[in-house]
């Protein structure tokens, strides 16, 4: 039988030795390396010939970003599978469309957890079960499909709103902003509503960090 190759990138040294024992326990996997991130991960990659790069992405990580795009580039027959707690989803948009192939979230069943890294190793991708069949998984293939690696670009919306988005990033209220831009206060209100749904997020302080001064839109 062929053992998925399997290098773990976990910082967290109790989380690092318990997935390492449940995937050591299965026959048709092996882990060929673990470390806590600290090593050079593409180097270590080299060496080990890994199948599977299961990575903590941390969410708002700019590294473990720059991690996943240099593997699509450097090692292209390297699976990078992410796992993080509770990420947006957004963030899963930015570490998918950076080249990863798949998504566990930490607080997975084992079953699920395993069965991800041998879809993953036989060619699938996959996401956390939360987004699969949703509007926004949709909004994920739109985004591949374009080359685009920002959901904010993948999500059509109308220039009122990406005006709304810049006037919340500069700190406005929705009076102020219904005051400049000479509309109800309660349009305001919807227009916050729909840029919440169309990007999945859940406030106004998410809007406000993820904000360009154009009222464009980055993940993560």
């Amino acid at each position: 039988m062929k053992r998925i190759r399997i290098l773990l990138v976990e910082d967290n040294r109790v989380l690092r030795e318990g997935v390492t024992a449940v995937i050591k326990a299965q026959p048709d996997m092996r882990v060929v390396g673990a470390t806590d991130g600290s090593a050079n991960t593409l180097r270590m990659a080299m060496a080990l010939k890994p199948h599977i790069l299961l990575k903590d992405l941390g969410v708002r990580n700019r590294n473990g970003l720059e991690i996943v795009k240099s593997f699509r580039e450097k090692l292209p027959e390297v699976k990078v599978i992410g796992m993080g707690l509770i990420p947006s989803q957004l963030d899963i948009v930015e570490f998918v469309s950076a080249g990863a192939a798949g998504f566990i979230l930490k607080n997975a069943r084992v079953a699920e957890f395993l069965s991800t890294i041998r879809a993953v190793a036989n060619g699938a991708n996959i996401l956390p079960p939360t987004l699969t069949g949703s509007l926004f998984s949709h909004v994920i293939e739109h985004a591949l499909k374009r080359g685009n690696g920002s959901a904010g670009n993948a999500v059509r919306m109308t220039k009122r709103e990406r005006e709304t988005v810049a006037l919340i990033a500069d700190g406005l209220s929705n009076k102020e902003i219904a005051t400049q831009l000479n509309i109800a206060t309660y349009t305001v209100k919807s227009h916050v509503h729909n840029i919440l749904e169309k990007l999945a997020l859940h406030s106004r302080l998410q809007i406000a960090t993820q904000a360009h001064p154009d009222g464009s839109l980055e993940p993560g």
